[in-house]
């Protein structure tokens, strides 16, 4: 069990003090750091500090990722068995940050910091640039790490996305059943409509985790996401997830389906504690998709970060659940995606099982990829 959510704490009794308000939340395309960040940023230049030991549960889970990354972080170690820091050991390390899918921009960026770094703590030994390395890339990948917020509207409508073969469907099996094991009502919404399997392998997760789902067998998807979002809201739920048809950015026709959905999922109105509220502001924040999640194969390298950029540009994307890190995959992805377009990384998966969706911290992420 994973708690990778709050939920909003109940309204206080008429006779007490106004209770102080949540931050606001991230505009409609734009997200922001959640209230409570499971790691603060910090300042460019400035190591991290040390981190209490996490859980057993959280150890176990690391264990994975580090297996899950270890071609790549082998590739990386044998830069630093020699003897000497020198411009051999640069050439080889951004060889080396390159193969690992990082990008041309964050391996550009990841080594002039590092020089920086080596030169200011006057390290002389291979292994220290390691250490550094890692701090370097923890610092980079950082304002990827932010929490999932439910509980701010009542339903909080999440629309999923992605490729086909990506991973979806099983990832929000894996979301929905975290979700009510931490006590948070679910609907789903079966809007990929025109491939049976999706809709009969959401069904089976519907009914493993004890959810309601909505569903049409050859239904305008638009239309079961509609349904859906009302049917959350008159039942009182928690959550609403609307899981939608793979495709590739490149089917432009494919594309627009999903604008039109997420736009038909506004058209069922704000989910407000105070339907009253004249703030337009107010009303946009509260008007559904509250989040428009993507989800990547992480075996994908650069590929993957072309997919955040289009469906990003399309539906102005708020977060990424980024699988299959337990193989081929590189993983340096992330640095790139970090690089150029920093979308937050809610949860990061390194297998089948229920336990290997997790979420997503930057410093433990960087040590997996460079053990």
């Amino acid at each position: 069990m994973f708690s990778f959510f709050r939920k909003k704490p109940p309204a206080p009794p008429p006779v007490a003090a106004p209770s102080t308000l949540e931050a606001p939340a991230r505009p409609a395309v734009v997200p922001v750091a959640d209230a409570a960040p499971a790691r603060p940023a910090v300042a460019p230049g400035l190591a991290l500090a040390p981190e209490p030991a996490p859980a057993p549960e959280r150890t176990s889970w690391i264990d994975k990722l580090k297996a899950g990354l270890r071609k790549t972080g082998s590739s990386i170690a044998t830069v630093f068995t020699g003897t000497q820091i020198d411009d051999a050991l640069y050439e080889d390390l951004e060889t080396a940050l390159l193969m690992a899918d990082t990008g041309v921009k964050a391996t550009e960026q990841l080594l002039q910091d590092l020089k920086r770094r080596v030169k200011d703590n006057k390290a002389t030994d291979p292994a220290a640039v390691k250490a550094l390395l890692i701090e370097s890339l923890t610092e980079l990948l950082t304002p990827l790490q932010k929490s999932l917020v439910i509980g701010r509207f009542k339903p909080t409508v999440i629309m999923v996305a992605g490729v086909n073969g990506a991973g979806k469907t099983t990832s929000i099996g894996k979301l929905t059943r975290h979700l009510a094991v931490n006590h948070a009502s679910v609907l789903l919404a079966a809007a990929d409509t025109f491939r049976a399997a999706a809709r009969e392998q959401l069904g089976v997760w519907a009914d493993r985790t004890a959810v309601d789902i909505i569903s049409q067998e050859g239904g305008d998807p638009a239309a079961v996401a509609f349904d859906a979002v009302s049917a959350g809201k008159a039942r009182g739920r928690d959550v609403v997830l609307v899981d939608t048809a793979g495709r590739l950015p490149t089917q432009l026709h494919l594309m627009q389906e999903l604008v039109k959905i997420k736009r038909v999922i506004q058209k069922a109105g704000p989910a407000m504690d105070n339907p009253d509220a004249s703030s337009s502001d107010e009303r946009s924040l509260a008007t559904p998709p509250h989040e428009v999640l993507l989800v990547i194969d992480g075996n994908t390298g650069q590929n993957a970060l072309t997919q955040v950029k289009a469906f990003d540009d399309a539906l102005g994307l708020t977060g990424l659940i980024v699988t299959k890190l337990d193989g081929t995959a590189k993983g340096g992805v992330l640095a790139a995606i970090a690089r150029e377009r920093p979308v937050p990384v809610y949860f990061i998966g390194v297998g089948e099982k229920l336990e290997d969706l997790e979420t997503f911290n930057a410093r433990e992420f960087a040590q997996a990829l460079l053990s």
